[in-house]
């Protein structure tokens, strides 16, 4: 990653770290219309962003229910 430049008063510039990565998405206009759909219903109307990290993290957690539920009856 780029290192940030130093104004003249000695401050950083840009943004600063935050222990992330950052991952590129390109949505269909559908797919975008069915997010931005999924946006409207929620109570604090969430960055596409946030939503798409709620998004992924209920679908995490529901897949590691299904693997836990799958590895019990094995």
């Amino acid at each position: 990653m780029k290192k940030a430049t130093v104004s003249a008063s000695g401050k950083r510039i840009g943004r600063p770290p935050v222990g992330s990565l950052n991952i590129g998405v390109r949505l269909p206009p559908v797919e975008l219309a069915v997010l931005d759909a999924w946006i409207a219903e929620q109570d604090d109307a969430p960055s596409r962003p946030e939503a798409i990290r709620r998004i992924l993290t209920k679908a995490l957690k529901r897949h590691r229910l299904v693997i836990d539920r799958l590895r019990k009856y094995r």
